[in-house]
């Protein structure tokens, strides 16, 4: 997806520089695709909303899809919808079947349960007509309010008391409006009530109807690695005619959803808990040069592979469909290099051979790492971690320099690049597009671990041993921390004693003041005093 002559440019997700006027000459035209499965009644109030609307009708075109009613929905008459039967069940096929019929230069994604304020889409489409690449959703209020048989003039009236979408709400007053390099932007897009950019949508891809739940999620992430921008419009309001199917069963919801969209949303770590299994879409592709020969990628590749990013995966490009075993005489095989490097990694689940670079766009990250470039064990995850904390597109990593040339490798965020092309202007070097949008950083390769040459590989043998003496040295001082807190208390229990017996000591000194203060005459004195330090000595010092 490209823009002629460029496009204005949001650094991360600040949306907040387009700056859209609050009237505009309307010239995008919307499609407003409405998957529905019965209920009638709702929607033909639904339908009556958008007849409401502000936005030009000439410039509306409503798909409204029966995804397979009994007995099937009719449209009102008047109604300037079209209606589209969808034989497959689930709504991501229904909107996809809607989509298909589309020609408007923006979706816009509407349940059969969502009633329009009457300003909505044009609250919407004002931000489509200050750039190309955004994903606009409006806010919902939930009513359990009894339908009218006709849509009344006052919603509000109508319609309220209604609860906010608690959670958009809450995501975000949390990112001071999705401004702040949030974690997962994409979050916001919800089928109920988005609009976004067709180009996008084209570049993303139609939903995954594979997907039983969260299916509006994932495109929502598929439109962010294709560069969206996540717009709120508070302006763009709904009410929800009853609660939600998640609001009913959050939990049961949750359960079977997330067991289906960790695979396929990397940015959903806090789901991909298990340290070592592979995910449908890995959370970076890692890209070397499969011809450069066998040893100077075997310790490239080798060492990827024992990184702790475990989330990875490994593209070795190579002219690999050309390769022809000479099995008489291997070693005289012009190709001997290209064919060990083809045996070593044939079987490799993680390591995909490819004629030509191939990474699935899904993958947040791209790793662009020279041949016989070896990282550290934590190097990846570093420079993952610099990445993420600072919304960056794009990470240099300094390997060598000399007066001739700089070896470098590049982690590259694909949101970040995606972006780019769509905003650049013709002949624009693209990465200092992404300086603009999302952020460039040079490191040296030296400090983050990379080195030149095979290393020692710690496989999972030696990190078992390391772990069991770890283990063993730990048990050692537990058992000498025991024998300490043994003794410590030993010498505890003894100055108790001693100052039991200072006390006691004390008092009686005191005693024997009062009674040489009573006594008269030295014979009296000398007495008292033999009788009272004889009791002191015997009965008073401490044992042991």
């Amino acid at each position: 997806m490209s823009v002629e002559g460029g496009a204005r440019r949001v650094r991360g997700n600040d949306y907040r520089v387009l700056r859209p006027p609050e009237r505009c000459t309307p010239e995008l035209r919307v499609s407003v695709i409405i998957p529905a499965y019965g209920t009638q009644d709702k929607l033909d109030l639904v339908l009556q909303g958008l007849a409401r609307q502000t936005y030009p009708a000439e410039l509306t075109e409503i798909i409204v899809v029966d995804n397979g009613s009994s007995p099937p929905l009719r449209l009102p008459a008047g109604s300037s919808a079209r209606m589209v039967v969808c034989e497959r069940p689930g709504r991501a096929a229904a909107r996809n079947a809607g989509l298909a019929e589309a020609t408007g230069d923006v979706i816009h994604w509407l349940d059969s349960d969502v009633v329009l304020t009457p300003g909505a889409i044009e609250a919407h489409m004002r931000w489509h007509h200050a750039a190309p690449y955004l994903s606009v959703t409006g806010y919902l209020r939930f009513t359990s309010a009894p339908l009218p048989g006709v849509l009344p003039d006052d919603l509000e009236a109508a319609f309220e008391p209604a609860d906010p979408h608690a959670w958009l709400v809450g995501l975000v007053e949390r990112t001071d409006g999705l401004t702040n390099n949030p974690v997962r932007p994409f979050s916001l897009h919800v089928g109920g009530a988005t609009s976004v950019s067709a180009r996008l949508v084209e570049a993303a891809g139609p939903m995954d109807d594979d997907l039983i739940l969260g299916q509006d999620t994932e495109l929502g992430y598929r439109l962010y690695q294709a560069g969206a921008v996540f717009v709120p419009e508070p302006r763009a309001r709904a009410y929800h005619l009853g609660p939600t199917m998640r609001m009913r069963h959050q939990e049961r919801i949750d359960r079977v959803s997330h067991a289906f969209v960790a695979d396929r949303i990397p940015a959903y770590q806090w789901l991909r808990t298990h340290p070592a299994r592979r995910w449908k879409v890995p959370n970076v592709t890692a890209v070397v040069d499969g011809a450069a020969g066998y040893e100077a990628v075997r310790a490239t590749v080798d060492a990827l592979l024992a990184s702790t990013v475990a989330d990875l995966s490994v593209v070795l490009v190579g002219p690999w469909d050309t390769l022809e075993r000479d099995r008489r005489a291997p070693l005289k095989d012009p190709n001997l290099d290209l064919v060990l490097v083809h045996g070593h990694y044939e079987h490799e689940s993680r390591v995909l051979l490819a004629a030509e670079e191939r990474v699935d766009p899904s993958v947040p990250f791209v790793l662009r790492l020279p041949a016989g470039w070896v990282p550290g064990e934590d190097s990846l995850a570093r420079l993952l971690a610099l990445a993420r904390g600072e919304g960056l597109g794009l990470i240099q990593v300094l390997l060598a320099e000399t007066a001739e040339e700089v070896v470098s490798a590049r982690l590259e965020r694909v949101s970040a690049l995606a972006r780019a092309r769509i905003v650049a202007h013709r002949g624009e070097a693209l990465d200092d597009v992404v300086e603009d949008v999302s952020g460039v950083r040079w490191v040296v390769g030296e400090e983050y671990g990379f080195g030149s040459g095979p290393g020692e590989i710690v496989g999972r043998r030696a990190a078992y041993k390391a772990r069991t003496q770890a283990e063993a040295e730990a048990a050692r001082l537990a058992k000498e921390a025991e024998r300490l807190r043994a003794q410590v208390a030993k010498w505890r229990d003894e100055a108790a004693r001693w100052r039991r017996s200072t006390v006691e000591l004390r008092r009686e000194v005191g005693t024997l003041r009062r009674e040489l203060h009573v006594a008269r005459r030295g014979d009296g004195v000398r007495a008292v005093l033999t009788r009272r330090m004889k009791r002191v000595l015997t009965k008073r010092t401490p044992k042991g």
